[in-house]
């Protein structure tokens, strides 16, 4: 059995890879340090609790655990942070990394499936948005995951790894089984922050403006579930570990939702309207952010089956009430 390197797996999107890597018939071996990772959420295989720029940790692990390939997670995400403190942001995401990378380089593993983001677009020219878009982020966090995808490409051009970018944008929902979910301290994403206004676990959700230039005139994003996420990783592996080559691609439906079509579907979900209140926009916030999906439907084989909307507000609702 084909043992992966998970490394932030016991996290929100790295667990849901996990159990798609167990189905899969792949070994998910999970590194975390459990600052923002969730230890029940490791499930499908062991966790090894540490820190990815431990390199000794690593080196052993690596060896010890015979991996063959890595899917990498292990990042910090909120933006609002990575503006207030960009060293911390790029001493996790950008030097840590490259450490997983030299780490992989002295054990001869060669593939690797990393977790980036539509933030490497910044204020987008179109939508939807290709993998040819302009690279301009506009915070720290979005910088530090376009370094480590410049850091993939010349890495594999000298050192022989293959690599798979996948960029996501808004990642949503929770397991179909139950078995994992969306638990964030601080929680900054818009469907959970709904549903638990709605169940009485939070004040009013506040909409960050409402005069913008969509049908609703509240933002626009493209939403994808998580489980949908996690199979892409597990196309992008096996496309990797078969020689293919490496790619950047987004992840996303094509489609988007607005925040005030999120509130109306989350009220039908409980079966009450969501407590919500107006407030200004917020600086960066882009009026309209949704993928161009066709290269990850083309080149893997990947196709988003659970991403309509109710279907999200579902499975995440029935998460939050367990």
């Amino acid at each position: 059995m084909t043992r992966v390197l998970v490394a932030g797996g016991a996290g929100y999107i790295g667990s849901h890879a996990c159990k798609a890597l167990a189905r899969a018939g792949f070994m998910p071996v999970t590194l975390d340090s459990l600052i923002n990772g969730h230890e029940q959420a490791v499930r499908w295989g062991p966790l090894v609790k540490g820190d990815l720029g431990d390199r000794a940790l690593l080196g052993r692990l690596l060896t010890e655990e015979k991996i063959e390939a890595v899917m990498h997670f292990a990042a910090y995400l909120y933006v609002g942070e990575s503006v207030e403190q960009p060293a911390k942001y790029y001493a996790n995401n950008v030097t840590n990394t490259l450490g997983l990378l030299d780490a992989m380089r002295d054990a001869g593993i060669s593939s690797i499936v990393f977790s980036s983001s539509a933030a490497t677009y910044g204020t987008p020219e179109r939508n939807p948005i290709p993998e040819d878009h302009p690279q301009l982020p506009i915070n720290p966090y979005g910088e530090t995951k376009l370094a480590v995808e410049r850091a993939l490409k010349w890495y594999g051009g000298a050192y022989g790894i293959r690599w798979a970018a996948l960029r996501y944008f808004n990642a949503a929902g929770a397991d179909p089984d139950g078995e994992t979910g969306e638990a964030h301290d601080p929680e900054t994403h818009l469907v959970p922050l709904v549903l638990e206004a709605g169940m009485g676990k939070r004040p009013p959700v506040k909409l960050f403006g409402t005069d913008y230039p969509t049908p609703d005139g509240t933002a626009v994003r493209d939403y994808v579930h998580v489980s949908d996420l996690a199979d892409a990783h597990v196309l992008a592996l096996k496309r990797l570990m078969a020689g293919g080559e490496s790619l950047a691609a987004n992840l996303g439906t094509g489609d988007g939702y607005s925040v005030r079509q999120i509130l109306d579907e989350a009220g039908r979900a409980l079966g009450s309207p969501i407590p919500h209140e107006n407030a200004p926009r917020r600086a960066g916030d882009p009026a309209e952010l949704v993928a161009d999906p066709s290269l990850a439907m083309r080149e893997l084989g990947w196709k988003p089956t659970r991403s309509d909307l109710p279907t999200i507000l579902k499975t995440a609702l029935a998460w939050h009430r367990r």
